[in-house]
């Protein structure tokens, strides 16, 4: 059964319209991810973003401490409890801890001692003081070679936190730049070379159904198609790999293009924006009507 949640979740991932949602929906079964491809492919929607809802607070951070960088993550029920004091300080907690102990895992991070136990301890008196539910979502801790370099940003006081392994010439601007790119523009990869090959293939799958159905190329020769279908799964990826997006402080230049000039390349980074993936009910007007209109 279609229901109005998944047709409002379709819509939202891919900015289509109510009926054709719906009937994406009712020819892919119900399958979320093969109802997108539908969609795309019949010219209704473009690619979703993986980080397109956003329901979940509190905040991230990252920071850096010789050849230890860390990113982590801990959520709360409300904004308003992501600026308590006791909140910020938790982070503190975490943040040492992760940069001390270096745990592979949060598992093994809220197992880590504290002064009240375990992190995991501290964390459950934090809810009970606070009246909200904390947790640790996820962490990363990255070790650098000596002679590599750290780039690490965060973004409206740590909605956003990214931080990026570089190699060549040091140079903190540079670190900065590349960085805040990361948490601007979500890149993904790092290259094309890093993309799984079912990426592609599945781009190409996309492309090539777009371009079956496009009446304007329907007596073109095989080759040209062939040439236009890997175009736009070129078009499609390259904002995903860092290296090929836009400068976004040089719309001219290509990111790959700046390191260059910089003498600098990208190893890896870590970008994570608070709550995206967590989905979060919301009852509101509009799935109210939606809800009628499909006996939802």
């Amino acid at each position: 059964m279609i229901t109005a949640a998944m047709v409002k979740e379709l819509r939202e991932k891919t900015g289509a319209g109510m009926m054709d949602c719906k009937k994406a929906l009712s020819e892919c079964d119900g399958d979320m991810e093969k109802s997108i491809d539908w969609l795309r492919e019949k010219g209704i929607a473009k690619a979703a973003k993986k980080s397109d809802r956003i329901a979940a607070e509190g905040l991230t951070r990252s920071a850096v401490e010789g050849n230890t960088g860390v990113v982590f993550e801990v959520n709360s029920e409300t904004d308003f409890v992501a600026k308590n004091e006791q909140f910020l300080g938790l982070l503190d907690t975490v943040q040492t801890l992760l940069v001390s102990n270096k745990p592979a895992d949060v598992d093994a991070a809220l197992a880590c001692a504290t002064a009240e136990g375990t992190l995991a301890d501290t964390i459950t008196n934090a809810t009970a003081t606070i009246g909200e539910k904390i947790s640790l979502r996820r962490i990363a801790v990255v070790e650098k070679a000596d002679d590599e370099f750290f780039g690490s940003y965060v973004h409206m006081g740590g909605k956003i936190s990214a931080l990026v392994t570089l190699k060549g010439k040091a140079d903190e601007k540079v670190a900065k730049d590349i960085a805040m790119q990361v948490a601007s523009m979500a890149p993904q990869y790092v290259s094309r070379d890093e993309m799984p090959a079912d990426v592609v293939e599945h781009e190409r799958k996309v492309q090539t159904e777009i371009v079956k159905n496009d009446e304007k190329l329907a007596n073109k020769p095989e080759k040209v198609l062939a040439g236009i279908i890997e175009g736009k799964i070129s078009k499609n990826l390259k904002d995903l790999c860092l290296v090929e997006q836009e400068f976004f402080l040089n719309p001219d230049q290509k990111v790959g293009q700046y390191l260059k000039e910089n003498g600098v390349e990208v190893v890896s980074f870590v970008r994570y924006a608070v709550g995206e993936g967590i989905e979060k009910r919301e009852d509101n007007f509009a799935e109210e009507v939606m809800s009628q209109a499909f006996g939802g």
